[in-house]
């Protein structure tokens, strides 16, 4: 994989999750393995690069009024922990178990999402049980490679908070999950190749003020949708993709 290749994912995927509030590791692991990469490596690789990225989208969504402190600080120290707890367990122990049931989870916030949009359910800003979803995002974000967007984003947005609020306070917290889990990911298996981690830090950092405004400007009912649509077309892929590796170990 190629500094120009690695580039070019980092800015195409930011510019999805500065938008939606979730993708960047996704996509970016996502073609980290299709090049062969081992799955411990891509998540630590993609982590690195997220510290920047991150930091960038957090910062402008902050500037643009995107981020509520109250959400911030009920995700920020569970989120650490359940990332720490994540790094622990890709490198520990097998997670093809996990990967399928976090990816139906998702898959069914999804459709909570669409559902109360298309009701019309009415738009409040829930915080209960907010430490615990962040353990369970930080958590399948350190395992997966990316995570955090979708497990948290798109299940605040199924309760009926606001999308623009969502998607900003869940990626400003997001720089402080990336942080914890990289020092997690050196200080176990190190950083392989930094030129991957460049390509995909200086991608990401471009495209992220400009996918912040975008979320400040979207409707509240499509940007919903949009979000609901995207996470369970991804989690209907991942499930697909987890079954042959899941019927193997049964």
């Amino acid at each position: 994989m190629s500094f120009l290749v690695a580039f070019l994912v980092g800015f195409v995927a930011e510019s999805i999750d500065g938008a939606l509030g979730m993708a960047y590791g996704l996509i970016s692991t996502t073609v980290m393995l299709s090049f062969g990469y081992p799955p411990a490596v891509a998540s630590a690789t993609v982590h690195m690069a997220e510290i920047v990225t991150a930091g960038v989208s957090g910062l402008s969504h902050r500037r643009l009024g995107n981020v509520k402190t109250a959400i911030v600080r009920a995700l920020l120290l569970p989120g650490v922990v359940g990332g720490l707890l994540g790094v622990y367990v890709l490198t520990s122990v097998p997670t093809a178990y996990l990967r399928p049931v976090v990816a139906g989870y998702i898959l069914a916030m999804g459709l909570v999402g669409i559902i109360r949009v298309l009701r019309q359910a009415p738009v409040t800003e829930v915080r209960s049980r907010l430490p615990a979803l962040g353990l369970v995002g930080g958590l399948c974000d350190a395992m997966g490679g990316g995570g955090w967007g979708q497990v948290v984003t798109s299940t605040l947005i199924a309760r009926g908070n606001p999308v623009r609020y969502t998607v900003g306070s869940v990626t400003f917290t997001e720089f402080f999950v990336a942080l914890a889990e990289s020092g997690a990911f050196l200080l176990t298996i190190g950083i392989q190749d930094w030129r991957i981690v460049g390509g995909l830090m200086l991608g990401g950092a471009l495209a992220a003020p400009l996918a912040a405004w975008t979320a400040s400007r979207l409707p509240n009912r499509p940007f919903a949708i949009a979000v609901g649509v995207f996470v369970v077309a991804t989690s209907a892929n991942i499930l697909r993709e987890s079954l042959p590796a899941l019927l193997r170990l049964l």
